[in-house]
């Protein structure tokens, strides 16, 4: 068994439902420590984060970071699964487990490919970095933000940053994310009258009021996007009204709507945009926003020609460049370093039942990393 396949399995074992860690980051500590790393871990609001760095043999070497989680989503129904989702299994050429491909094998490979790297070049100039976090699949408040924001504050700054996302599509190595959207999000509540539905004229119906607005916002072309970023769009999540009965007309509905905002905008002119479309129908309303993320995006440069040469190396395939999908922490990654991409394994599987990888890509994707750090820092 390589040693990629068995950390794998071993990071699948530890059952790291978000926010928990379960002992994933103890052993990355272990496998570090080892390499001389000094590892720094902290805790806050049931998160555990991990900083660990390897300065190089020169003061003018580049930091080179590798940035993941150790959480997962939860299972759902185990009955579901062809087998226990946290007891690993190999079947048909394949790796199942959740977080099989989101993304413990990319922790792995991170980790094996420092090994050989440090083997094979024990003078390396640059230094090499794991930022780790298990608050990536939840709400992610007290995870990546909070390390960046304190190495931020001691002044420590990243040159490059791979994240270990699962980015592939149809072929192993056939798409890196150079960058994402960013994401708002608006609670909306329209306020109406109650009544008996036998007298409307007694009552305000709020569904009734909103409709035209709501059929005004599905309208708006927020922007045409650019050629790095898709169009805007807007999409509703929730719409809930009703008081339990179905005489009854409500006195309120509570709508929970998402921006996914390319760089052609921004968060202002979207609030400024709804609340003009509100305001116009006369509505009587509360809106509250959350701005979870902004987008960002790394142009080319050292990081990506260096993920291109490694990723063609062993897959024969020049990947494309893309910005699409949902966030990613890369979003936070992003103030302290110029360079962020992320490059991970297929995503064909993550949040499903029967997550899994291919066996032959743990191998693959650990080259790649490898091949990463050798056109980098040494």
């Amino acid at each position: 068994m390589s040693r990629t396949l068995a950390l794998t399995e071993s990071f699948i074992r530890r059952a790291s439902i978000t926010p928990e860690d379960k002992g994933c980051q103890a052993l990355i500590i272990d496998c570090l420590v080892a390499l001389g790393f000094n590892c720094e871990i902290f805790s806050e609001g049931g998160v555990t984060n991990l900083w660990a760095l390897k300065r190089g043999h020169s003061r003018m070497g580049k930091l080179l970071a590798f940035a993941g989680h150790t959480d997962v989503v939860p299972t759902g129904p185990i009955e579901h699964w062809s087998t226990n989702p946290f007891v690993p299994m190999q079947r048909d050429g394949r790796l199942y487990g959740r977080g099989a491909a989101d993304m413990k094998s990319s922790l792995a490979a991170f980790i094996v490919a420092t090994e050989e790297f440090i083997t094979t070049y024990p003078e390396h100039c640059g230094s090499i970095g794991f930022l780790i976090t298990s608050d990536e699949e939840g709400p992610a408040c007290y995870g990546t933000i909070k390390i960046v924001e304190w190495l931020e504050a001691r002044g420590d700054l990243l040159d490059y940053c791979v994240v270990g996302e699962p980015t592939s599509g149809e072929r192993f190595g056939d798409t890196l994310k150079n960058g994402r959207r960013g994401s708002l999000s608006g609670m909306l509540t329209i306020r109406g009258i109650q009544g008996h539905i036998a007298y409307p004229h007694l009552a305000k119906n709020p569904v009734h009021l909103f409709a035209p607005a709501l059929a005004d916002l599905v309208r708006v072309t927020w922007d045409q996007g650019n050629e790095y970023f898709p169009s805007t769009t807007w999409q509703v999540s929730k719409l809930h009204a009703g008081a339990g009965a179905t005489n009854i007309i409500p006195g309120s509905v509570n709508v929970d709507f998402n921006f996914r905002f390319s760089t052609e905008t921004t968060p202002d002119k979207l609030k400024a945009c709804v609340h003009s479309i509100l305001d116009a129908h006369g509505l009587e309303y509360v809106l509250t926003w959350n701005l979870s993320g902004m987008p960002f995006f790394t142009p080319r440069g050292e990081l990506s020609s260096a993920l291109e040469q490694a990723i063609k190396a062993e897959t024969g395939i020049c990947p494309v460049f893309s910005t699409t999908g949902g966030t990613s922490d890369g979003r936070f990654i992003a103030r302290i370093c110029k360079q962020v991409i992320e490059f991970g394994p297929c995503n064909a599987s993550i949040h499903k039942v029967d997550e899994y990888i291919e066996l032959l890509h743990l191998e693959l994707l650990k080259n790649v990393y490898r091949g990463v750090l050798e056109r980098l820092i040494t």
